[in-house]
């Protein structure tokens, strides 16, 4: 959560001079447009699913159909409805949807509640083929609490919590929570003693083709693995396996940036969370443990066709992003200098320029989505223990930031990072670590109204 242009030093230099909440800073000077051509204003719960004011007629068209492809619900296959069934037969939701209600953010469940939003990685230690996570030889690599019927549920997913207190540098409590997760019920035998589980929830669907857009030498180039400025950021890429080229890509989305385009991980996605199965990701999720799932009728060879993935992959390319709101006000513009002067910005960098793409629309775009889209040692706090390709069990990517003062709008939540642990931006702060414990600690011991301000910032993004 710093930069390397104002650095290590000047960071905390800053901070220190940041006790009177009249003190002036460097302002840090974003608009309102965070998406460029490809954001528009948006307010409430359609905020995070209009397109982007740039596309032409056609595209339009398609991101309509793309549209009623994410919010359909796939039948199991043999139905009726033909260009729609064979679903599962494990799954966890029957719609894009399901998982990204309204385009946005998913949420751990309420006590006694299933898993709506959220799903749990699995697989055990060591590396596939392709280099990414060994899968479980039994349950795969995430656990699918749904079937259809004749095929059992891999297990039931049950999430509990623990607190812990603590307190700002002027006395102020806060308290902190941490997910425990139980596999209840496993149907197809042991789960066994090495088993390594992330519980994660859906992420936002806002900017992702100008995130694709990013040239691959922009985020090679604010890499810093070795730290070699010595400013204790020592962002990585993920090199992931890219089955369109069958080669190492630089990996870009997911939680650890362990896919390279939209394209895979939409494909990945509706193989994995819905067991609908296309030309990118041909197979079920059956392991040769589960013999009824591997007997279950399917729906074709690509139940999702090449058509329906290409006008899916648009619409997820071209949502808009939220113009930000409340540019000029005095608490907000200081909440980003302070944000700025904490040192947030060496990861959740302001500002990426976007270099040609196949679609025009998010092609040499200014964005301030707030990101780097590098993998970055979040501590022991936030760690999973589970690698994904040249993801350490601490490493994360860096989320983008834009729209997250939305997000109690769209989904009536502000729960927070990887598994919705935190109940809001300032919780999300206190549990960085690793790289990114200096400036947690700016924040902490800043004054209350500093902390009001820095929130107000994020929340008006």
């Amino acid at each position: 959560m710093k930069m390397r242009a104002w650095g290590f030093a000047l960071a905390i230099a800053l901070f220190n001079s940041v006790l009177a909440a009249d003190e002036p800073l460097p302002p840090l000077a974003i608009g309102e447009k965070l998406g460029g051509a490809a954001g528009r204003p948006a307010f409430g719960q359609t905020a995070f699913a209009l397109p982007a004011p740039n596309l032409d007629a056609k595209q339009l068209r398609d991101f309509s159909f793309g549209n009623r492809l994410f919010n359909t619900n796939w039948v199991i296959a043999g139905s009726s409805t033909a260009s729609f069934d064979g679903v599962g037969p494990l799954f966890n939701r029957v719609s894009c949807s399901g998982c990204h209600v309204r385009d946005g953010r998913g949420r751990p469940p309420e006590p006694g509640e299933p898993m709506e939003s959220m799903l749990v990685r699995v697989s055990i230690p060591g590396r596939d083929a392709y280099g990414g996570p060994l899968h479980h030889p039994v349950y795969g690599d995430q656990i699918q609490d749904r079937a259809i019927p004749g095929v059992k549920p891999e297990a039931t997913v049950v999430l509990t919590w623990e607190e812990a207190g603590g307190t700002y540098a002027d006395g102020e409590a806060y308290s902190l929570r941490r997910p425990r997760v139980e596999l209840r019920d496993p149907a197809y035998g042991p789960l066994g003693s090495k088993l390594l589980m992330s519980p994660r929830v859906a992420q936002g669907m806002v900017g992702l083709g100008l995130l694709e857009a990013v040239p691959d030498e922009a985020l090679i180039g604010m890499a810093d693995p070795d730290d070699a400025d010595g400013d204790g950021i020592s962002g990585r890429v993920n090199q992931v396996w890219n089955g369109a080229t069958r080669s190492k890509a630089v990996g870009r989305f997911g939680w650890k940036s362990n896919q390279p385009s939209i394209r895979q991980q939409v494909a990945g996605a509706a193989a994995g969370d819905i067991g609908i199965t296309s030309t990118v990701a041909p197979a079920d999720a059956c392991t040769s443990a589960q013999q009824a799932c591997r007997e279950a009728l399917s729906g074709g060879g690509a139940e999702l066709s090449d058509e329906f993935l290409t006008k899916l992959v648009l619409y997820s390319r071209t949502l808009a992003v939220p113009d930000r709101r409340h540019v000029g006000d005095a608490q907000i513009e200081r909440g980003g200098a302070l944000f700025a002067s904490a040192g947030c910005i060496a990861c959740h960098r302001p500002t990426l320029q976007t270099g040609a793409h196949e679609l025009a629309q998010v092609s040499h775009q200014t964005i301030h989505p707030f990101t780097d889209l590098l993998l970055h040692d979040m501590g022991e706090g936030l760690a999973d223990g589970r690698p994904d390709f040249e993801a350490g069990g601490s490493e994360w990517r860096t989320t983008p930031l834009w729209g997250l003062g939305l997000i109690p709008d769209v989904n009536g939540h502000e729960l927070l990072l990887h598994d919705g642990r935190a109940r809001g931006p300032a919780e999300a702060i206190l549990w960085h670590g690793g790289e990114a414990q200096t400036s947690r600690e700016a924040f902490r011991r800043m004054p209350r109204a500093d902390r009001e301000a820095l929130i107000a910032f994020l929340r008006s993004l």
